[in-house]
């Protein structure tokens, strides 16, 4: 599944530039991410990158947006095609 930025967020501007997928944008409060980008990471590293360096520990799977590790990795390869055209 996706994952997603809760209320607790701090605006601390460190989770977006590590998002290898661009998923995660400055939203109207906090930060936001696109389910449709994100692939908690697969196919970039091994550990989801805006978890990793979140310094409040706002970003959880997102339950709404439930997918598969399979459908990570399409998702995935969906994307970087993409990218490549």
């Amino acid at each position: 599944m996706s994952l997603k930025i809760t209320e607790e967020c701090i605006n601390c501007d460190v989770c977006e530039p590590v998002c290898p997928n661009e998923a995660i944008y400055q939203g109207v409060e906090i930060y936001e991410i696109d389910p449709s980008l994100c692939t908690e990471c697969v196919g970039h590293h091994d550990e989801p990158q805006c978890v990793e360096v979140c310094p409040v520990e706002c970003i959880p799977k997102d339950p709404d947006n439930k997918e598969s590790e399979d459908q990570l990795w399409e998702k995935y390869r969906r994307l970087t095609d993409a990218a490549a055209v």
